[in-house]
């Protein structure tokens, strides 16, 4: 099993001149080798300027305060003149969505979608929610290896897209699959994608899918459902096939790894550090915190990109109009300067929504919430059932540098 963390002196982060890092290389995600190469861009260059990666060149913010900084200034540092990954999308395949978006447009498109995880409506998907996540639980095996991931983070994030779709539900698993498309690194080889062009051909064969239930909504009065919201809502209703595409995506995606991610690194945390299992298996009511704790420990979404509309300055450096900026929530939510003992999974830490996984702003992740209660479900669902679940080998991660995801994981319950 992955050993607790700790920031490893040995590192070549420590030895590499700082004019050589460039942490937009995948396979320090996917080996966990993160951490010493953020701790001394924080502490030594916050504001990193990398001249060439695979990416082209950018700036790696990896502050609390800075990305908060870029995050609250949407007007100089925007998301619609690039895009929110440090990878650029080919210009003929661009699929614009409203993530992808600056106001008014954004806040427009944004609004179509999200009465779908209003507070009333999360009250009325509960009872759904926690009826499956038993039925899950209830038939996994004891006393043998399973793969976690599969079993229980991808069975139950599967389920919750096709009831936020109202997507036939014998066909459900075509949305996991589309949103690893949407999302994959097309060099790893387990992605079920290879090019740009592939990648691109799916998700028009997604939208084209999706299409058909989307012009059947638009003939029926409004469900609540979010292809019933896009197909009657005004600024979503006539969307040109790449902006449908994105924003399927965005929708897709958004319902899926976040949750699915952290329901394996919640997993993964309690483990590597059993006294806070320990602690929880003695007060069930610390698991609304420990939720917060979890998202902000897994950082699923590893980071967010902007473009600069002007020139400005950030933290005294000077950055041009036009620059690709990074903000990697990853590092912020290890920064000392903002959060204590950031290396340390705490259940009950204090101020333990105050993480940057969710984003802020304008840009705030619309589905937070859902994601929230998904979460805690699960554990108060799960904690009576099995008071502790051994996880039994290493976490295989995802090769990417946008999500911070969890391939498979082997665990195994006593008794």
């Amino acid at each position: 099993m992955n050993a607790p963390v700790d920031i490893d002196p040995s590192s070549p982060a420590y030895s590499l001149p700082l004019d050589q890092f460039d942490v937009s290389d995948p396979k320090l995600y996917q080996d966990d080798a993160w951490r010493p190469y953020f701790e001394r861009l924080r502490r030594e260059d916050p504001i990193h300027y990398v001249p060439d990666s695979l990416f082209g060149p950018y700036w790696a913010v990896s502050r609390y305060k800075d990305i908060m900084h870029c995050e609250v200034h949407h007007q100089v540092f925007s998301n619609e003149i690039g895009g929110i990954q440090i990878e650029d999308q080919p210009a003929d395949m661009q699929r614009p969505s409203f993530i992808r978006m600056d106001p008014p447009k954004h806040d427009e498109q944004r609004k179509v979608a999200s009465p779908i995880v209003a507070p009333a409506n999360l009250a009325n998907m509960e009872p759904v929610i926690r009826e499956r996540t038993r039925l899950v639980l209830d038939a996994l095996p004891r006393n043998q290896t399973f793969d976690w991931v599969q079993e229980v983070s991808i069975k139950l994030t599967t389920m919750m897209l096709a009831t936020l779709f109202d997507f036939p539900f014998e066909e459900r698993g075509k949305l996991t699959y589309w949103s690893d498309v949407a999302i994959c690194n097309v060099n790893a080889p387990e992605s079920p994608v290879h090019s740009e062009a592939e990648r691109f051909a799916e998700l028009k064969t997604m939208a084209e899918y999706i299409g058909r239930l989307f012009n059947q909504r638009r003939g029926q009065p409004p469900k609540f459902d979010l292809l019933s919201m896009l197909a009657h809502g005004a600024a979503t209703r006539d969307m040109p096939l790449k902006e449908f595409m994105g924003n399927l995506a965005l929708l897709i995606v958004g319902g899926n790894d976040t949750t699915r991610n952290s329901m394996s690194g919640g997993l993964l945390a309690l483990n590597q550090f059993p006294d806070e299992y320990s602690k929880l298996q003695a007060n069930p009511g610390l698991i609304d915190g420990m939720v917060s704790e979890i998202i902000r420990w897994q950082t699923p979404v590893i980071h967010m990109r902007r473009t600069t509309s002007r020139d400005t300055e950030l933290d005294g450096r000077r950055i041009k109009a036009g620059d690709k900026v990074v903000m990697w929530y990853i590092s912020g939510n290890r920064d000392p300067e903002a959060i204590d003992d950031p290396d340390s999974f705490i259940i009950d830490r204090p101020r333990s929504r105050q993480h940057l996984s969710f984003g802020f702003g304008i840009h705030r992740c619309v589905g937070n919430r859902l994601a929230e209660l998904q979460l805690k479900i699960l554990w108060q669902e799960l904690l009576p059932r099995f008071p502790r679940i051994e996880v039994v080998g290493d976490a295989e991660r995802v090769y990417s540098n946008f999500i911070r995801g969890i391939r498979s994981m082997p665990v195994r319950i006593p008794g």
